[in-house]
């Protein structure tokens, strides 16, 4: 590809360490093909610059959790609120930096409107797995009655029909996850690899029309500190390790294991020589960094897309999960009898050369994921800003919605 123009894109990740986590690897990428990033997060270099969004301040929200760390669980919402309303002052950031492209995260519907004021072209970047993307969007778009076609492998377990009943209402949340890919302007980003989810892929592009695009896997490189974490607790909450582990537990294990409370430099964990396995909560970005370092994941979903991610880590023969009994909860038996098969039983052996082989294949295409096809396609979106058609395209929309009461602009 002959030497481009720069470019300034905007980047807007909901609040989540997940979400800015990939946001921010994005960005990294972005950096080396003659893009410069704004990005409501941490400095990184000076071609990726930090932006603050000024969320208001609401007298239940104390500013100490405008960010999911730490956060209540009742407290989402409010906070989810808050950064709805945070829209005029997003608006006038996009007035000033008048960049190139927006990149926004799902739950944002207001993003690209906001962005169509300013003939920005806007798309969306899904964090998540394309799996529960194509499942959530078939289930609130296709007509009653039919069936997912990818049923046999993706499914919820009847102990989750009260997770599946509230993540398939149709809602404001879903109202505005469906706004989120509808509006984004010809394509779509998503982290992953054609070689995971090749198929979820394109069933996604022919459900919304538009081309959607991986950008890779986006996992960090290993940082240079080894520690181990087995336990996070809320923000406020007077609850010790000692107090959740049985008496006498961390004893017992001696030098055998290491106990951190906090974040962990995982990437760092999953390459050490020792590590055989994972166990993993299933979050899509403990996933995809399983998957690269070659690791079996024993999978212990617990909520949203994790179930899901589980089903998925299963099809593709990569891990085992830890079923659950018909009330929803797990058994130190079955977990035991999970880790056992998976690090030394005979099932094992096949998870173990299927989770080799997974590595094998990312390492061969991880850099063709981020090629000149990515790029030229963000080429041609940001070139679309100076498009008159485009500019009078964008700002009928704008107003339309403006005229309609669309209540976050």
């Amino acid at each position: 590809m002959e030497k481009q123009a720069n470019f300034n894109v905007l980047m807007l990740p909901w609040l989540g360490h997940g979400h800015i986590s990939p946001y921010l690897e994005l960005a990294k990428k972005l950096s080396t093909k003659n893009f410069t990033i704004s990005k409501l997060s941490e400095e990184f270099k000076e071609s990726i610059k930090l932006v603050e969004l000024h969320l208001p301040s609401l007298p239940e929200l104390p500013p100490n959790y405008h960010t999911t760390n730490g956060l209540p669980s009742h407290l989402m919402p409010t906070l989810k609120e808050a950064f709805n309303k945070s829209c005029p002052n997003f608006r006038e950031i996009l007035k000033d930096l008048k960049p190139d492209l927006l990149i926004y995260d799902l739950l944002q519907p207001w993003a690209p409107v906001a962005a169509w004021l300013y003939n920005i072209p806007a798309v969306e970047f899904i964090s998540s797995s394309v799996t529960m993307a194509s499942l959530v969007y078939h289930s609130l778009k296709s007509p009653q009655g039919k069936k997912f076609p990818f049923e046999s492998s993706i499914f919820y377990r009847g102990y989750e029909s009260a997770m599946e009943d509230k993540l398939f209402v149709h809602d404001k949340d879903s109202t505005s996850f469906l706004d989120c890919i509808d509006r984004s302007t010809k394509i779509v980003l998503v982290k992953g690899s054609e070689e995971i989810e090749g198929k979820y892929i394109d069933y996604i592009s022919t459900m919304t029309g538009k081309r959607v695009v991986p950008v890779g896997h986006l996992v960090q490189e290993p940082s240079l500190m080894m520690m181990v974490r087995i336990v996070k607790f809320p923000k406020g909450e007077n609850v010790s390790l000692e107090n959740v582990l049985p008496k006498g537990f961390q004893n017992r294990v001696g030098d055998r294991g290491k106990f951190v409370t906090g974040w962990a430099p995982q990437t760092k964990i999953l390459t050490h020589p020792n590590t055989c396995g994972i166990v993993s909560h299933c979050g899509w970005n403990s996933v995809l960094e399983a998957m690269k370092f070659g690791l079996p994941i024993i999978a212990m979903p617990m909520h949203l897309d994790q179930p899901v991610n589980a089903r998925l880590i299963e099809e593709l023969g990569v891990g085992i999960e830890v079923l659950r009994d018909s009330s929803g909860n797990l058994r130190r038996e079955t977990i035991a009898r999970v880790n056992y098969q998976v690090v030394g039983g005979i099932d094992g052996e096949q998870v173990k050369k299927n989770a080799k082989e997974m590595k094998k294949k990312i390492e061969m295409t991880e850099e063709e994921e981020f090629d000149d096809h990515v790029v030229e396609e963000l080429v041609q979106l940001c070139l679309m800003k100076n498009n008159k058609i485009w500019q009078i395209a964008s700002t009928i929309k704008y107003y339309a919605f403006s005229c309609f009461g669309f209540s976050q602009i």
